[in-house]
């Protein structure tokens, strides 16, 4: 069976050339742009991509353009592959053998090796991504770091360290920070309707750092590996903070909408009175 990739990108032209050099030997390469200023074009063209257009507007986050993207698929397999990623021989290998099966899946979880500061994070791995589906029966939610919903049977693929993603991401320091930014002010609509407050600045940051660095083995990754887990703990702290600050501000709203909705209610049942005048307001 046929397989398309499909590949979204925004300015990647610094890491595509090396995605696209390990999705060669595919069917189908189709990249979906969100209007990139670099040269990420340029490079699609070169290795005969067929190229598509998402409007950027606002959005500062690729889930928008995800169910667009698949649909510009000519072949009813898809893999969706990140532009800093690449996908190892062992890995086509094992979804062609997949799609050859009379009793192939609707959806398969892929692992993923994640490398931070160049060195492989034992903390992320196996990092499973449901990235390989029939296109009919796939639906991508727009919201960040969400997995899409594939109506049908799902399993996962084996995590024998080869058929796997490699994620290089090549973030500095800097990159990852800006990137916290975003990524947190994207993550707070999830999570608006739970409560937030002392404990969870405390704690969710400090669980995010043992989990990263004593449970899942990033303190086998030297510096790198401590560096990343504080790096993850610093996400929940961030996270965390700003659903604080829109709790508080949200309490701050509510005694002003209550005072005017008595107000208004006042000048309704006062008809004949020349002026409206106030002198408490109770509040509940």
């Amino acid at each position: 069976m046929a397989i398309s990739v499909v590949i979204n990108t925004y300015n990647a032209a610094k890491q595509l050339e090396r995605t696209l050099e390990s999705v060669t030997d595919f069917d189908e390469i189709v990249v979906c742009d969100m209007e990139s200023t670099d040269h990420t074009l340029d490079i699609a063209r070169g290795y005969g991509c067929k190229i598509v257009t998402f409007e950027r507007k606002d959005y500062n986050i690729v889930e928008h353009a995800r169910n667009f993207a698949i649909s510009q698929a000519s072949n009813e397999w898809v893999l969706v592959v990140d532009a800093d990623e690449v996908v190892t021989s062992e890995m086509r290998k094992y979804l062609y053998a997949q799609t050859a099966q009379e009793t192939t899946p609707d959806g398969i979880f892929l692992p993923r090796r994640n490398y931070f500061m160049g060195q492989f994070m034992h903390a992320l791995y196996p990092d499973y991504q449901l990235r390989f589906f029939r296109k009919s029966q796939v639906c991508w939610p727009a919201i960040i770091h969400t997995q899409p919903k594939v109506d049908g049977r799902l399993v996962h693929a084996p995590k024998n360290g080869m058929v796997a993603f490699e994620h290089y991401q090549d973030d500095s320091i800097k990159a990852r920070l800006q990137k916290t930014d975003i990524y947190t002010d994207n993550e707070c609509p999830k999570r608006k309707a739970r409560h937030f407050g002392t404990s969870s600045l405390v704690f969710r940051p400090i669980h995010r750092f043992l989990k990263a660095y004593l449970l899942k083995g990033g303190f086998r990754d030297g510096l790198p590996g401590f560096i990343f887990a504080c790096l993850e703990a610093y996400y929940q702290l961030i996270m965390v903070a700003k659903l604080c600050e829109q709790q508080k501000q949200l309490k701050v709203e509510e005694p002003t909408s209550k005072v005017s909705k008595i107000i208004v209610i006042s000048k309704f049942t006062t008809q004949n009175a020349q002026t409206v005048s106030i002198n408490h307001v109770a509040l509940p």
